[in-house]
């Protein structure tokens, strides 16, 4: 038996793998072998012919950000003309439109805003919650959190205990694009560093808030550092207090280059295609036997990909997207209501089952 089918089948086994094997497997075994031993992963977590998804909007409380991250096209400066804090009535037109639609969940996300300090968003947050009472809340994100402890002078449980009781249902693993500081200093500089992003989500942990975990690629990176990224998150979830949601599922996309300074300004472009999506998530299937749950980006990598990828390891097809204002201002198009969703995931040969965030069934 090859060293090869050893690693494979301890991964398969739910073992954790070291860093060595993890390499080894990710620049060594081929594209069919990661994808089989991520499906036998999947349905070992997973039994049965299940895809779940979900109806969510995603709301942008503000596109003034003090990180002008190199990737993003949507942050804009206080003075610009273009700048704006969401109205109420904004939120409720949007709200309202969720709902005829069927959701309840709103990802609320935004600019790191220099003036918006913790009241605002505890206002904000109780004030939709006061409205809308079936309205389920996963908003802002670490480095929104670093922002906010930063403002406030205060600490991270501080802010994250002060959000929850004015209605934070979840915590979105937002801002993690890649989880070493070398990359992050060239893409994301004025965000927080690698471990301040882990401390957030360990502290979310700790206090009871369920969380995911993204990972944005195909930019500075090295095929090493996407493996680093992966089993940091691994690890951190296997320090989650017993009785902790932590990090209920994993979401890797991408980086879009269309109009970003990276690819503008630095020469940066997206090197990431279909294949080596598949692969990448299917190395993630394999490295995060703790986290239950895999999705695929089909909204930055098309919906076909997305297909694959459930046959590759993922789970989950997320959400319908009813409205986004990041990736697609840096060229990611791809759209699809309910009936579209669910459609694409019979055609993969499975059953939706649509989910809330925590991954409850609710149809």
């Amino acid at each position: 038996m090859t060293t090869q089918q050893n690693i494979l089948d301890k991964a398969v086994g739910g073992t954790f793998l070291s860093h060595e094997e993890a390499n080894f497997l990710y620049l060594q075994a081929g594209d069919g072998e990661l994808m089989e031993a991520a499906d036998r992963i999947r349905n070992r977590l997973h039994p049965g012919n299940t895809v779940t998804w979900i109806i969510d909007r995603n709301v942008n409380i503000t596109n003034v950000c003090v990180s002008f991250c190199k990737f993003c096209n949507f942050c804009r400066r206080g003075q610009d003309e273009d700048a704006y804090i969401t109205t109420i009535e904004q939120y409720r037109e949007k709200i309202d439109r969720l709902f005829e639609l069927g959701g309840r969940q709103l990802l609320l996300q935004g600019g790191m805003h220099p003036t918006l300090g913790l009241d605002f968003y505890t206002g904000l947050f109780r004030n939709l919650k006061e409205e809308y009472p079936a309205l389920m809340l996963h908003a802002l994100g670490p480095p929104e959190i670093v922002h906010l402890s930063r403002l406030e002078k205060t600490d991270f449980e501080t802010v994250l205990r002060s959000l929850r009781d004015a209605g934070l249902d979840s915590l979105p693993g937002a801002g993690a694009e890649i989880l070493v500081d070398r990359v992050r200093r060239i893409v994301s500089k004025g965000k927080c560093s690698a471990e301040e992003w882990l401390e957030v989500m360990r502290v979310a942990h700790r206090t009871g808030l369920p969380t995911s975990a993204t990972m944005m690629f195909g930019h500075a990176e090295t095929r090493e550092e996407r493996i680093e990224h992966i089993l940091r998150i691994r690890d951190l979830q296997a320090e989650k207090p017993t009785g902790s949601y932590g990090f209920l599922n994993f979401v890797p996309w991408p980086f879009m280059d269309e109009g970003t300074a990276l690819r503008d300004e630095m020469g940066i472009r997206n090197n990431v295609d279909t294949r080596q999506y598949i692969r990448l998530l299917s190395m993630a299937r394999i490295l995060l036997p703790n986290v239950s749950h895999i999705q695929a980006s089909w909204l930055t990598t098309g919906i076909t990909a997305g297909q694959i990828c459930l046959h590759a390891g993922a789970d989950d097809f997320g959400s319908v997207m009813i409205e986004e204002n990041v990736v697609s201002q840096a060229g990611a198009r791809n759209s699809m209501d309910s009936t579209g969703m669910q459609a694409a995931i019979v055609e993969a040969g499975f059953v939706p089952r649509k989910r809330n965030q925590l991954f409850e069934l609710i149809d």
